[in-house]
């Protein structure tokens, strides 16, 4: 009897009412595609195609045989599906949620590396802010977390990854670009804090950084996203202290300064306490390996000989 294959072909033909029409939509040339149709009905003994009518005409055997080809499609399509579904399914999944913007730098490497240590595992990225991970991951919703905020939950376990350095954004004209700034000169200027909620998040670590200089910035603008944040810098709205790493997405109008005295924001993976599942050891594995070629110190919950 004739393949699936052949019956598309048929399939096609009798619905375009055209070899022509049909072999363009089945992207191949007509010449063999009136063959495989000339091969089902030398199979079947008997002709379903009336050739000589314009647009072509289907016989009586061809019209019985065309309802029946639409079945055997459907139902062929739907077991499909299904396997791929079930297949789907049955493959391990791990979740990871990360602060929007914070981690793309680094992220196609860290991807790439996850996958190459786990082939038959789907890595799934879930974009959430710290607060919002910690509850994701109280419910389950994500595997692990990658935020910058010490929170403190009996139910999630974090680690510090590293400590990575703030640097000032600033508008174009606001000294030397690598000088650096004093934290003092900066809390005089509008501070720009991102994001204004869910709460705590990153605009809370900017001001512990000057409380724990005893300062207090004398005006406070926040706005939602740090691209949103970078833009009010560029049009000279005030300043704002962001990671080293999310420099690349600062407007050409805008300068980076390092800080004085340092200062700097923590990237934590947050995790449910004794996690232990081979999912999770290639995230550790992962990031250790990836830390070692960046020259960066691999800390010990890398290695799993820390982890809570």
């Amino acid at each position: 009897m004739t393949d699936i294959r052949r019956l598309r072909y048929f399939v096609t033909v009798a619905s375009e009412r055209s070899f022509t029409r049909a072999a363009a939509r089945l992207n191949m040339a007509q010449p063999p595609l009136s063959r495989r149709i000339q091969e089902i009905e030398e199979e079947l003994g008997t002709p379903l195609i009336e050739r000589s009518a314009r647009p072509l005409n289907l016989t009586p055997a061809g019209q019985l045989f065309y309802l029946h080809a639409l079945q055997v499609l459907d139902r062929h399509d739907r077991m499909e599906r299904a396997m791929a579904s079930f297949i789907t399914a049955q493959r391990p999944r791990f979740t990871l949620g990360l602060l929007p913007s914070e981690f793309y730098v680094r992220l196609p490497q860290i991807v790439r590396r996850f996958r190459t240590h786990a082939p038959g595992t789907d890595l799934i990225l879930s974009e959430m802010s710290s607060s919002e991970q910690i509850q994701a991951l109280k419910e389950g919703r994500i595997d692990a977390g990658l935020g910058r905020v010490r929170i403190d939950d009996p139910a999630v376990a974090r680690e510090v990854l590293r400590e990575e350095r703030l640097v000032a954004a600033l508008p174009a004209g606001s000294g030397p670009a690598n000088a650096p700034i004093d934290l003092a000169e900066l809390a005089r200027m509008p501070l720009l804090l991102y994001p204004r909620e869910p709460r705590p998040s990153h605009a809370d670590v900017v001001l512990s950084v000057f409380r724990d200089s005893g300062l207090n910035p004398g005006e406070v603008i926040e706005v939602r996203e740090l691209e949103t944040a970078l833009i009010m810098v560029s049009a000279g709205v005030g300043a704002c202290l962001i990671p080293a790493s999310s420099q690349w997405l600062a407007h050409p109008e805008v300068i980076c300064r390092p800080i004085k005295p340092r200062a700097y924001s923590p990237i934590i993976l947050y995790h449910r306490p004794n996690e232990h599942s081979p999912q999770f050891t290639t995230l550790l594995n992962t990031f250790a390996s990836l830390f070692a070629e960046w020259g960066y110190p691999v800390p010990a919950c890398l290695t799993g000989a820390s982890l809570k």
